[in-house]
């Protein structure tokens, strides 16, 4: 696992950059850290660095390694964006107001200063980075090119002559390496920055290498009289071949001039700068430049553009004009004094320089083409080199780079607002092609725009990114359509690869018709034109030719491939046909049901690419017989398809394959042949006699047929049928042949009865041969119904007998026949309106309308105004058609038709001529790409039967209905932006709105869409950003799925996706989810148009088991995937969350809820699609606030009093609003039940079983009563029983503490990042670790010295030796066997000791740790053989101080890096915890506590209060301060006002080391109210409250200090705080001193909470034993202390878990002095014979966790620099405890007589047990640590920690050791063999004599 490193407490210490060289486990942390996610574009990557901010970018060409100069970062990065190295250049002390300083004290006002970096080149020769940043005065660094992180040049103390970089941020700085024949130079523009910096150049040229790098000395420097008066501000550097250009901005040489564009020229060989010349630059009616790039024989630049400047302009100056000018500008200073041929001035000297243009010979220039020491300089020319804008932008554009490629120019241009533009330059103009958003919306791109050496890549620069983005996204486009269409110049289509390439991607580029463009003239993608046949009989094969325009060319051995569906068939070219064979019958697919061919795709295929396609199709002629009964002939022979009809058989074939001997009737598409098409099929023409029939009357019918001759000499019978209604009729028929091919066919005689409501019925009547064999028809026959407008012969009157009706004349009486008809009936009238103007076409429907036209030529009228009917539209007796004649708007009244002398008949309804009128417009404007649903409000719009409407010229389809108000119509797409009319056309007459013309806009661009994640229920509310998004009318974000037929089954409808409107109703939202073809369903959400460059959208419900296929904007008619909105971040559905019920017992039951209580809610999947901000939680009508939302749980507040139920329930519900989800958990229930008045049922019958269980205990207790094992159990359950109890009564408040406590833990994570942890140095650490419970360090020198500097010098030289001595092993272990073998040499004196032997040895640490291992072997036999479970128990033994030494230097880097983050974690979430509860200053008691001996038992009323202290120069705060600020302090109304002081200086001071703070009783506390009002408060003065002997201590409450009071800190001015600082001193005691004497009032009590007196049990208990005292205190802890306790341990139960991980994990390397120590105790355990793991377990533990651990978990003041208050310290004991208590191997039992720290943790103890053992394990299964490993790491730990601290005065203290013992030493030194012979004995003799029992002052 990779943890964070944290560097920044490293910094404060050093005035200098520091260097990090990154461990492996560091890098890959960055990985983590900076790596993105990949992007969804092929081949693209991205680098990120959240919290930093990045500045320049640089590019090593040959190695193609990027270079990221950030804000106190450089980066090092492969071309692929991974992080290689890292080098930390900052935050350093630092001042732009002083020169760089060594010492200081040197610039006072120095503060920690960010180091943006300035300058970042590339150095190819030197293989070296050049990096400048913003401190120091710009000074800069050389870096090796492979590793950033090595530094190779720096200067320790640069002069003036070295500051290169501006050193204030906004002022840029732009350079370039150049090389020169010996060395590379670095040329440097820089604008003004900093009072320091009036002296520095704007531009000049700098030495990379010699004796002072970066230095100017000797070189060109561009002299300027006074910078500011010219401000240059400089745009971009660069070269070419020949020159270098500097692009800036600057005014005149008066501070009111106005800022001109220009650029510099300086020669490459030109290290003096006389070649210097410039000239204005002006990009016609546009800004200043704002960016450029030096393309090849062009110079881009980007202008400011617009009223304001927003907006941006590309402008062109072609290099050869460029250099002209400057050629001009120079020929003229240096031969003609500046002025051309016109006289006026036209090239001057700039800068305020004493030099001036001269007159020299003509040939100057050319002579000195670079200058020289006696030619003018700098040179500006006065005339502006002026160019056209190529293009113009909408944003302002901050960075320009471009690629010649392809022979094409293409410029890229980034934004400020992060979008990046592809720009197509062609001829004068410029055309953007592709537009993307690069980084977050608003962050500006970077002018470091780089191209790699290939250039297929573009590396983008933001604030906090760097994206690779490749030039062309070719692969991109699947296909030629889309390739050609997106118009990108580096794309076009490789035919015969099938893909979309850049050219030189594309192997045959260069041969015609290979690879197409986009931009060619005539260019299209290769198509099938024609097909010859287009189509083919599937029971044959066949040739097929394909024509295939500009087809490519093949190689002699290449080929073509026709592939038919699946079929696949060798083409042969010729030119551009191609000949394919069909595939046979069997590979061809069967055609669909009711259709006669299939249709299979034909594509010409080169080896597996599809060069191109189409459709062809197969037919079937039997099935096209099939599908046309009434006419099988002509159908067949009539089709598309070339069949023929076989007549005699009846069947339709392909080809001629009708029977031998039988006429084939041959198909309309053949030539030159007599019989064929449809004419030539034998066929009923129709009847011979009248059409119409009467009723009830035999009537004989005779039919008319031609083409007879297919049947002559065949035998055949005939037969005629009659569909009528309700049967098929038959009858025989004879065929009477007549002249030619024609005939009649008599149908036998038969009378017609058929049941008919219509006064005609159609009847189909056809002939058959045979039975089977159908004649062709051609028309139907009808019934007599229109009397007296039908035929005379056919003999139809009207009958008046009975029922009048329409009869056959001799079918009616004689007298009943009526001559004349009835008057003429108006049925509707069709339409009821029309314009003043006429010309309506007006349609009349009823009856007895007139027999001829002639009876109603003249005979209508409208609203009294002839209606002129139309011949052709006339229908006898039913319907007249007229057109209207003009009248006065307004106009009304019925139709009338009179004919003859018949009353007139008069319509109901009455026409109105009605003027229609155009109002306005809704919407006024819409998106150029149409699809606008414009409606068009006006007067009288229904007028008329059709009306059609246009905008511009194009039709806008109106959609149905027209409202008599408003017709609404969508737009179709524009060509350009602009006004465009509108205009309605009713019938023949237009209306057009002049007042208010439709504007087209530009399309809406999306750039930015956040979330991109939900649930499928949707609802959730995505902010989509972009620019002219208002032109969209209803934007919608719609998704497409693919649902499978279960889902489109059971949820979703086929309906239409627009439905029908209706008048007056408003537009309705789109349908939920439409069903689309294929299979697909489209969900959709109306957007909320925020403002013009914000949308509201809501995601989409989308149902289960439905996979997402694509997520997109529709505004109008333009579609935006959400992925090309977001930049890149697809949409993602997740699955709905799950919630558990509220309450246990199920949804139905009431969950039961103290007020006040934090409800936590737990499910699976909660923030998967929503954040804690969008999730609303309801009770009843009241709103419970979310708090806290994870994966599994979500926290939220509940109201204090219970809300109302809602929707009339009796309790309220509990629901989770998230987005459209609304989720009931089930009621809650605030307070209990009421107790019910009968007792029920259920409760008695409990009652008598728990009375039966309880004798049947009783029972059981009498007998085992003895047995105080199993009564010990009882016990222990039974207290689980009741802690169990006790937890869940105080679960919500954990769990709201716990909310409260993560709130804080973040801001500190957060802070913490700033300032770091505020470890010990390692000196310090040591000091602590070696000599525990001393205030300060023990081997201080002593005060008095010797008087003479020869004695120091001997007694140095004596204890020098002493330290060699130590050297010898054997010395040693004799000293201390023997000192440890004294009777006087006490255990202080062993462990005194051992750590001035640690302290003295500490440079050896591998001497050392065999000194140990040694010691260890002797200890191990030692206890063998009496209690080996003994060993190491305690620190008796000078080993085992050693021990406890070795260890802590062994592990301060585990310290550091792993576990002093959760353990540091933990002290100030226990700090935090204590804090917010009252706290008794006198007897140390408090609220919030883990230690029942320290829990403050009343209930002390108390009010959190927020002080905003004064933390300035005036108000006693941190020094340095420029003005006063406010800081808000967390403090309690009950807290003293030393208590007060000493919150207020943890939370002004949390980001220093308390060592670092002023100490509480230097300063006052002071209220301040008003201007004038101040009082000093303190814990006693005159207002202090005395009783009875008993004085309170003062409170914020006694002084009435409001919530919100400002207070401040002042220095203390007197020495009366001597009480509070005896009473601070009491603190720490405890209830050891519970009263202070006042002499003056005869002993006066102080308290503070509670007095010392009202609590006798504890000092009874005090005066107990030990076990008495436990009995106790565990009786006098009712349940609501004890409540206290558990809730405090739930609180913490996070961070006491991630301490001990830290501790006990293996996820890790376990440090190797872990390792090392367990396998040496494994290895003694073994040479001893020692079996029992109980006992290794008992070494190792005491060993590393209860020597080392423990003391460091009840004691953090030993590792961090920070304050440990009493009841932190009690409640660390607790924790320590509960880590012991993990150790052992004993069975973990507790009673009723457990302390109470023992009960709390009794659930977890189990669980940490397990992790002690398996840590144990895991370190034993690991690979053993060689002493090669541990010697490698005990050197390298001597290295970083050299130079002990007061290692002179170690040997000091030793030799007084020894002098103590030197008899008994020197004995057991002379009585040893090897030492008599190494004369250790002399040599300590000579030490005595040198040190000689000598104080020494050393």
């Amino acid at each position: 696992m990779c943890r964070t490193v944290q560097e920044t407490p490293l910094l404060l210490h050093f005035t200098a950059p520091v260097m990090v060289r990154w461990p492996p486990f560091s890098l890959c942390l960055l990985l983590l850290l900076l790596s993105p996610p990949p992007l969804p574009l092929t081949g693209a990557h991205r680098f990120s660095a959240p919290n930093t901010t990045l500045n320049h970018l640089a590019l090593a060409a040959g190695r193609g390694t990027l270079y990221v100069g950030a804000v106190n970062r450089l980066f090092q990065l492969s071309p692929e964006l991974q992080l290689e190295a890292m080098a930390v250049t900052g935050p350093v002390i630092d001042s732009p107001d002083c020169v760089p300083f060594r010492d200081p004290a040197e610039c006072p006002q120095a503060q920690l200063t960010d180091n943006a970096n300035q300058l970042l080149l590339v150095s190819s020769r030197t293989q070296e980075l050049v990096a400048c940043g913003q401190v120091r005065q710009g000074v800069c660094e050389t870096r090796r090119l492979g590793d950033v992180a090595e530094v190779l040049y720096q200067a320790e103390d640069p002069g003036d002559g070295q500051f290169v970089a501006a050193n204030t941020p906004g002022v840029a700085t732009v350079g370039l390496v150049v090389p020169s024949p010996t060395q590379d130079l670095l040329l440097v523009a820089r604008g003004l920055a900093g009072k320091l910096s009036a002296g520095v150049p704007p531009l000049a040229v700098r030495q990379l290498a010699g004796p002072q790098p970066f230095s100017s000395e000797g070189l060109g420097r561009l002299v300027v009289g006074d910078f500011s008066d010219y401000n240059n501000s400089y745009v971009g550097a660069f070269a070419d071949n020949r020159s270098a250009y500097f692009v800036f901005r600057r005014r005149g040489a008066r501070a009111q001039a106005e800022y001109r564009s220009y650029v510099a020229r300086v020669c490459l060989g030109d290290a003096n700068l006389y070649s210097y010349v410039e000239v204005p630059l002006a990009c016609q009616g546009q800004g200043l430049i704002q960016a450029a790039f030096l393309a090849p024989d062009t110079l881009l630049g980007a202008f400011a553009a617009g009223p304001r400047g927003t907006q941006a302009a590309l402008c062109a100056f072609p290099m050869v004009e460029l250099g002209a000018s400057m050629e001009q500008a120079r020929r003229l200073c240096y031969t003609a004094g500046g002025r051309g041929p016109s006289g006026a001035e036209e090239a001057t000297v700039e800068y305020g320089v004493t030099s001036r243009c001269v007159t020299l010979p003509l040939d100057s220039p050319e002579s000195y083409p670079c200058g020289d020491e006696h030619t003018p300089s700098p040179i500006a020319g006065r005339q502006a080199l002026e160019a056209q804008p190529l293009l113009q932008l909408t944003q302002s554009v901050s960075a320009v780079a471009a690629l010649q490629a392809d022979g094409h120019m293409i410029a890229f241009l980034g934004d400020t607002q992060g979008q990046l533009h592809k720009v197509f330059l062609h001829g004068s103009q410029g055309q953007v092609y592709h537009s993307q958003q690069v980084g977050p919306l608003g962050s500006a791109i970077s002018p470091d725009l780089l191209l790699d050496s290939s250039g297929s890549y573009l590396y983008v620069l933001t604030a906090h990114q760097v994206d690779q983005i490749p030039v062309a996204a070719c692969p991109q486009f699947p296909d030629c359509a889309s390739c050609l269409q997106a118009q990108d110049p580096l794309c076009g289509w490789c035919v015969l690869q099938g893909r979309c390439t850049r050219k030189g991607q594309c192997r045959r580029a260069g041969q015609p018709n290979q690879w197409l463009w986009s931009y060619e003239e005539n260019s299209h993608c290769p198509h099938i034109q024609s097909l010859l046949p287009g189509h083919h009989p599937r029971q044959e094969q066949g040739q097929v030719t394909l024509s295939v325009p500009r087809l490519p060319t093949l190689a002699a051995d290449e080929y073509f491939h026709c592939a038919f569906g699946d079929y696949d068939s060798l083409a042969y070219v010729e030119g551009p046909h191609v000949a394919c064979v069909t595939p046979p019958q069997d590979q061809v697919p069967l055609s669909p049901p009711g259709t006669d061919h299939v249709t299979v795709p034909l594509a010409l295929v080169f080896e597996d690419v599809a060069v191109a396609a189409t459709n062809f199709s197969f037919y079937d002629c039997s099935a096209v017989q099939a599908l046309e009964g009434a006419a099988p002939c002509r159908a067949c022979v009539g089709s598309i398809w070339r069949c023929h009809w076989c007549p005699q058989s009846s069947h339709c074939v392909y080809g001629e394959h009708c029977p031998e001997g039988e006429r084939t009737i041959y198909s309309a598409q053949e030539v030159d042949v007599q019989a064929r098409g449809p004419g030539a099929c034998p066929q009923v023409e129709g009847l011979a006699g009248p059409h119409l029939v009467p009723v009830g009357w035999e009537s004989h019918l005779a039919l008319l047929v031609r083409n007879l001759q297919h049947f002559r000499g065949l035998p055949a019978s005939f037969h005629c049928w009659l569909e009528l209604p309700g049967e098929l009729r038959g009858l025989p028929a004879i065929l009477e042949e007549t002249a030619g091919d024609s005939g009649l066919i008599h149908c036998q005689a038969h009378q017609f009865h058929p049941s008919m409501s219509q006064r005609e019925l159609p009847v189909p009547i056809y002939v058959t041969q045979g039975k089977a064999k159908r004649l062709d028809n051609a028309h139907a026959l009808y019934d007599c119904s229109h009397c007296q407008a039908a035929n005379g012969s056919l003999g139809c009157v009207w009958c008046a007998d009975g029922q009048p009706a329409c009869r056959y004349g001799p079918l009616c009486p004689p007298g009943a026949v009526e001559l004349l008809c009835p008057a003429p009936s108006i049925d509707a009238v069709e339409p009821l309106t029309g314009p003043p103007e006429g010309g309506l076409a007006l349609t009349i429907l009823g009856s007895n309308l007139g027999r001829t036209f002639t009876d109603v030529q003249y005979a209508v009228s409208v609203a009294s105004r002839p209606c002129n009917p139309e011949p052709s539209l006339y229908r006898t007796s039913a319907r007249i058609v007229c057109v209207t004649s003009p009248a006065p708007n307004g106009t009304t009244g019925p139709v009338q038709v009179a004919i003859k002398s018949q009353p007139p008949g008069i319509s109901s309804q009455h026409f109105t001529y009605q003027d229609p009128v155009l109002l306005s417009l809704s919407p006024r404007w819409g998106p150029q790409a149409g699809g606008t649903q414009l409606t068009i409000h006006g007067q009288h719009l229904q007028t008329g039967s059709t009306s059609s409407a246009f905008v511009g010229g194009q039709p806008c389809p109106i959609l149905e209905p027209v409202c008599p108000e408003a017709i609404v119509c969508r737009t179709r797409p524009q060509a350009v932006p602009g006004e465009a009319a509108v205009l309605v056309v009713f019938g023949h007459v237009q209306r057009t709105l002049l007042t208010s013309p439709f504007r087209y806009t530009a399309n809406p661009q999306l750039i930015a869409a956040e979330p991109s994640a939900s649930f499928r229920g949707g609802g959730r509310l995505i902010r989509v950003r972009g620019t002219g998004l208002d032109a969209a009318q209803r934007p919608l974000l719609s998704v497409w799925l693919e649902a499978d037929g279960m889902v489109q089954a059971s949820r979703i409808q086929p309906r239409d996706p627009e439905p029908r409107r209706s008048c007056g109703a408003p537009a309705a939202d789109p349908q939920a989810c439409i069903q689309l073809g294929g299979g697909l369903l489209q969900c959709s959400t109306v957007c909320s148009v925020n403002s013009s460059s914000l949308l509201l959208c809501w995601s989409p419900a989308v149902p289960d088991g439905a996979r997402l296929r694509r997520v997109f904007f529709t505004l109008d008619n333009v579609q935006v995937d959400f992925a090309s909105a977001s930049g890149g971040q697809g949409f993602l559905y997740q699955p709905n969350p799950r919630l558990a019920p509220l309450s246990h017992e199920g949804p139905t039951r009431p969950y039961r809820l103290k007020p006040g209580h934090i409800l936590d809610v737990e499910g699976e999947g909660l923030n998967l699609g929503i954040s804690k901000e969008e999730v609303r939680v309801y009770i009843g009508r009241g709103e419970c606030l979310v708090k806290t939302l994870t994966r599994t749980h979500l926290y939220c507040e509940p109201p204090v009093r219970a809300p109302q139920p809602a929707n009339g329930s009796v309790l309220p519900q509990f629901v989770v609003h998230m987005g459209n989800l609304q989720l009931a958990l089930g009621p809650v229930q605030y307070e209990a039940e009421p107790p019910l008045s009968a007792f029920p049922v259920e409760a008695q019958a409990g009652l008598g079983m728990g009375a039966a269980v309880l004798i049947a205990a009783v029972l059981l207790l009498t007998l085992m009563y003895r047995h105080k094992s199993k009564q010990a159990l009882r016990d222990y359950q039974k207290v689980l029983l009741q802690l169990e109890s006790l937890e869940t009564g105080v679960g919500d408040q954990c769990r709201k503490e716990f909310t409260d406590l993560m709130t804080e833990m973040t801001d500190l994570s957060s802070d913490l990042e700033a300032s770091g942890i505020p470890f010990l140095d390692y000196h310090t650490y040591a000091e602590r670790a070696f000599f525990p419970g001393h205030g300060s360090y023990p081997l201080q020198p002593q005060p008095e010295g010797l008087g003479e500097d020869g004695r120091c010098a001997t007694v140095r030289q004596g204890l020098t030796q002493l330290s060699n001595l130590l050297n010898s092993k054997l010395f040693l272990l004799t000293l201390i066997h023997t000192l440890e073998e004294q009777p006087t040499f006490t255990q202080r004196d062993r462990c005194h000791v051992a750590s001035l032997l640690s302290l003295a040895l500490h440079g050896k640490l591998e001497y050392l740790t065999d000194i140990m291992r040694t010691l260890l072997g002797d200890l191990a036999a030692h206890y063998v053989h009496r209690n080996p479970k003994l060993m190491l128990r305690r620190t008796e033994t000078m080993v085992e101080k050693l021990l406890t030494n070795w260890l802590s230097i062994c592990l301060y880097t585990f310290l550091r890096e792993v576990a002093g983050e959760p353990l540091y974690m933990l002290f100030r979430a226990i700090q935090y915890q204590v804090d917010k509860g009252p706290v008794d200053a006198v007897t140390g008691k408090a609220k919030r506590t883990l230690n029942d001996s320290r829990l403050l038992r009343e209930d002390v009323e108390f009010q959190p209060l927020t002080l905003m202290v004064l933390v300035g120069p005036e108000a006693g705060g941190a020094a340095g301060s420029s003005e006063v600020q406010r800081v808000p302090a967390r403090v309690l109304d009950t807290d003293t006002i030393t208590q007060v002081k000493e919150k207020v200086l943890d939370q002004v001071y949390k980001g220093t080391p308390f060592s670092q703070r002023p100490s509480v009783h230097a300063l006052d506390l002071e209220w301040r109210s008003g201007l004038a009002g101040h009082l000093t408060l303190s814990d006693e003065d005159l207002t202090s409250v005395t009783h009875n002997h008993w004085k309170r201590l003062n409170t914020l409450q006694h002084y009435k200090v409001p919530d919100g009071a400002t207070v401040g800190l002042v220095p203390q001015l007197h020495s009366g705080g001597a009480v509070c600082q005896s009473l601070a001193q009491s603190c720490p005691l405890g209830e050891n001193i519970s009263m202070l004497e006042d002499g003056e009032e005869g002993g006066v009590h102080l308290w503070h909470l509670v007095k010392a007196t009202e609590e006798p049990e504890e000092a009874k208990v005090r005066r107990s034993s030990l076990r008495e005292r436990e009995l106790a205190q565990a009786k006098a802890i009712p349940e609501i202390y004890l409540t206290r306790l558990l809730s405090m341990k739930g609180t913490l139960q996070k961070f006491v878990d991630d301490t001990f991980q830290a501790i006990l994990s293996v996820n890790r390397p376990v440090p190797i002095a872990v390792k090392y120590l367990f396998d040496l105790l494994d290895e003694l355990a073994e040479k001893h014979g020692i079996e029992d793991p109980g006992t290794l377990h008992i070494w190792k533990t005491n060993s590393l966790l209860l020597r080392f651990w423990v003391n460091a978990l009840k004691n953090p003041q030993l590792i961090f620099d920070v304050r440990v208050s009493d009841n932190v310290d009690a409640i660390l004991a607790v924790i320590a405890q509960t880590f012991i208590d993990s150790c052992t191997t004993s069975e973990h039992k507790v009673g009723r007589d457990s302390p109470v720290n023992k009960l709390l943790y009794a659930r977890e103890i189990p669980r940490y047990k397990q992790m002690v053992e398996r840590y144990y394990a895991d370190i034993h299964q690991s690979s053993p640590a060689s002493y090669q490993e541990m010697n490698s790491a005990l050197a390298e730990l001597s290295r970083n920690y050299t130079s002990a601290p007061h290692c002179l005065e170690a040997l000091q203290e030793l030799y007084n050791h020894i002098h103590r013992c030197y008899d008994q030493i020197i004995s057991a030194l002379e009585e040893d063999p090897v030492g008599q012979k190494l004369q250790l004995a002399c040599r300590l003799q000579q030490v005595a004599a040198l040190v000689e029992n000598k104080v020494t002052d050393l």
